[in-house]
């Protein structure tokens, strides 16, 4: 499939893109060459590969949200440009 400058500037325009004569240039060549490659992928039969999301077959890999003491306060707030007790103290942010 070959793409022509229209194409480049119909997803320029979807990406709100602003491109010089240049840029429209270079991409016209890497989107032709992706599409090219995908197109190789097709050639392949994929209908008992069933669908993944990951490579890896891994399963809820967070561990439980606990709430925890710090064992050394002091080092934590060391650092700190500023603070209140145990706490970072924080310019506001709001107006």
């Amino acid at each position: 499939m070959s793409l022509t400058d229209e194409d480049v500037n119909h997803v320029a325009r979807l990406a709100r893109l602003a491109l010089t004569d240049e840029e429209r240039r270079k991409y016209l060549g890497q989107l032709t060459r992706i599409l090219a490659h995908i197109q190789k992928l097709t050639a392949y039969d994929t209908k008992d590969v069933p669908p993944t999301s990951h490579i890896v077959p891994l399963n809820n890999v967070w561990r439980p949200d606990e709430a925890k003491p710090f064992a050394n306060i002091e080092g934590i707030l060391a650092n700190a440009p500023e603070r209140e007790d145990t706490f970072f103290k924080v310019r506001k942010v709001i107006e």
